[in-house]
């Protein structure tokens, strides 16, 4: 195992704000380069503090902010493990799109439902000018396209629009990607090594296009809830830039704020 750096003598630690932050970026470091993978268990506190020679306490706060951020998760009597991308964690931080609730009976709601999803079409095309600047590739760079249409109890509810770049993702083919048995986050994750942390998200109504009409059944001119999200890794790394096209008539676009907080 590579050595570890003596964080607690560096001289640019001014306090314990500062040293829990280097145990962090240290902690991060370790994630990125696959000295923990996901799902893989870090080692105990006390084991963990020793070796970065700081105390349990400095460690934990480390730790806590990387829980509250989802690169880590705590299984009680268990440790501390590198999150996995799973179905549930979709379903809990990405996928914002619900049913309509009456507000005027506030209590139990119903669990958020995994959308049904069917891969439309996989393309090998070259960045224009937006995707290379959201990607940080040059404009020609290679990318994928891919089209996938979301439905939720049946019902086409929304349309997506992937860009990822080719050269960071190799190895990529329609067949890996039609055929991964988890979450396309969870692809990205155990195939290729990258690990998408949070996203940055811009919407706005738009107009149903013809590709909307014929994907979603809505009438020309429907109304619709455009998304535009950018997936983000270590570092905020951009690794994909993903157009929604929500059909609203049904369905709300929900974001819990306290809990992303």
């Amino acid at each position: 195992m590579p050595s570890v750096p003596n964080i607690s003598s560096s001289p640019s630690i001014s306090g314990p704000g500062v040293l829990y932050l280097q145990v962090k970026r240290e902690l991060l470091r370790r994630i990125e380069t696959h000295q923990w993978r996901p799902g893989q268990a870090l080692p105990n506190e006390r084991t963990l503090a020793t070796e970065l020679q700081v105390s349990i306490g400095t460690l934990r706060r480390a730790v806590d902010e990387l829980v509250h951020e989802h690169v880590l998760v705590r299984h009680q009597g268990k440790g501390t493990f590198v999150k996995l991308h799973s179905k549930d964690r979709y379903l809990f931080q990405f996928f914002r799109v619900q049913a309509h609730e009456d507000w005027s009976h506030l209590g139990l709601k119903a669990a958020p439902e995994y959308p049904q999803v069917q891969c439309l079409s996989f393309e090998r095309q070259r960045s224009d000018e937006v995707s290379a600047g959201a990607l940080r590739l040059r404009e020609g760079d290679p990318i994928f396209v891919i089209h996938n249409r979301l439905s939720l109890s049946g019902r086409p509810v929304v349309l997506d629009r992937i860009v990822i770049s080719a050269s960071l993702f190799k190895g990529m083919t329609e067949k890996r990607f039609r055929e991964r048995e988890n979450t396309i986050y969870n692809l990205y994750q155990t195939d290729f090594g990258i690990t998408v942390l949070h996203t940055q998200e811009r919407a706005r109504a738009v107009l149903a296009t013809r590709e909307a009409m014929r994907h979603l059944g809505v009438t020309n001119g429907a109304p619709l809830l455009e998304v535009q999200r950018l997936a983000l890794s270590f570092g905020e790394r951009p690794v994909e830039l993903r157009t929604s096209l929500i059909a609203s008539q049904r369905h709300d676009y929900v974001t819990d704020v306290t809990r992303n907080e």
